[in-house]
């Protein structure tokens, strides 16, 4: 095997071609954009790599609602532990903190990392942030998110991961 960066610009550049092959666009103007956001790298962003396994700590979800980069609900939601100790909020690894980053910028992200390592989290916090901020704005019921996954059994794990923190206090009132 070539080297890792060369073998994934390859596989970037065919699934760039293999994915344009099944459209046609007509209209120039939305051609040209299309075009454009494929030339920024928008569908498949510069990969994230650690090579450390001691995923790096970052702010706690308490202290990014203090700094007023998570909605207050987030504070409520995302704290883990056993009753009837006191429930503490999450402390972020580093990675879930640039995703959410990320996400509060409207920028996309993949994160790629080891079991355990908090995937889910990385992309819960920003989706129930929006979804609360939302919410906050105008509390029409309506949908405000929809997660696709590619296996029900995924798609039940996550149900009942999320799941959890829903049980917490407070959380119903959200």
């Amino acid at each position: 095997m070539q080297n890792v960066f060369q073998f994934r610009d390859d596989l970037v550049s065919q699934y760039s071609s293999f994915s344009r092959s099944f459209t046609r666009i007509n209209a120039l103007d939305i051609s040209e954009e299309v075009e454009r956001a494929y030339g920024r790298g928008r569908y498949w962003p510069e990969p994230l790599i650690q090579i450390n396994p001691n995923y790096q700590r970052a702010a706690s979800v308490e202290e990014l609602v203090k700094e007023g980069l998570l909605h207050a609900g987030c504070e409520t939601l995302f704290k883990v532990g056993k009753q009837p100790l006191p429930l503490r909020s999450i402390q972020l690894f580093k990675h879930q903190m640039e995703a959410t980053t990320k996400a509060r910028h409207k920028r996309s992200f993949v994160v790629t990392t080891g079991t355990g390592s908090g995937k889910s989290l990385a992309f819960f916090l920003p989706i129930v942030h929006h979804v609360l901020t939302e919410k906050e704005k105008d509390s029409t019921p309506r949908t405000r998110a929809i997660i696709i996954y590619p296996m029900n059994a995924l798609a039940n794990s996550q149900a009942e991961e999320i799941g959890k923190f829903l049980e917490n206090p407070g959380a119903e009132a959200l």
